[in-house]
């Protein structure tokens, strides 16, 4: 503290404040602080940038005697055969359109050898339907495939296909319910009486019979 004093002064009084050295706080040899301001540069790189770069990474090769064959430009490549499908079948089928003969005889077939057993007029109302369905697919009423479907129904009928005649019946309720729902309940009763004949009694091959 007495480095910072100057020297009294005889003229002020006792209690007079002492007179401090600002220049020689200055000067003073203490230790000197850092200046956390200032704002350092980041590092410059002087180089291509190529330190900066991840060294390239060496692909694999196959061991010996792997390599893949080479390609020939001459030779197709070889493809699957394809099996067509049921609808592809069917669009074929539909190219040769079955008559309404074919389509009507085993089911008249079957009424007849219904009448021995069933009710007549049960019978009757299985013919008038059936008439119908004549008149709408000669009278263009009826799609294609109505008409296919009917043909192999028919079939199925004749060779006592029970199962597959009935499945045919319900597809067409499903599918095509605005143009058989007139005439198809003939239908479907004319295959749920032919299976509950006797086996001598179901002879759906002779319309006359």
């Amino acid at each position: 503290m007495s480095d910072f004093v100057k020297p009294g002064n005889q003229e002020h009084g006792w209690n007079d404040p002492p007179q401090f050295s600002y220049g020689s706080q200055k000067d003073s040899g203490g230790p000197k602080r850092n200046i956390l301001n200032k704002r350092v540069h980041a590092p410059q790189f002087t180089g291509s940038g190529s330190e900066m770069q991840s060294p390239p990474v060496a692909m694999p090769t196959p061991p010996q005697g792997m390599n893949p064959p080479p390609m020939d430009s001459s030779t197709p490549p070889s493809v699957c055969p394809k099996t067509p499908s049921d609808g592809q079948m069917e669009a074929v089928e539909l190219e040769t359109e079955p008559s309404v003969e074919d389509v009507q005889e085993p089911l008249y077939g079957a009424l007849n050898a219904c009448r021995h057993t069933v009710k007549k007029q049960i019978c009757d109302d299985v013919e008038r339907r059936l008439k119908l369905f004549e008149g709408m697919w000669k009278s263009g009423k009826l799609s294609p495939l109505v008409k296919h479907r009917m043909h192999r129904l028919s079939q199925d009928l004749k060779k006592k296909n029970w199962d597959a005649a009935d499945e045919i019946h319900r597809g067409l309720m499903v599918d095509h319910v605005a143009e058989v729902s007139q005439w198809m309940v003939g239908v479907k009763r004319l295959i749920a009486e032919t299976r509950s004949l006797n086996p001598e009694q179901n002879d759906c091959t002779d319309p006359g019979s």
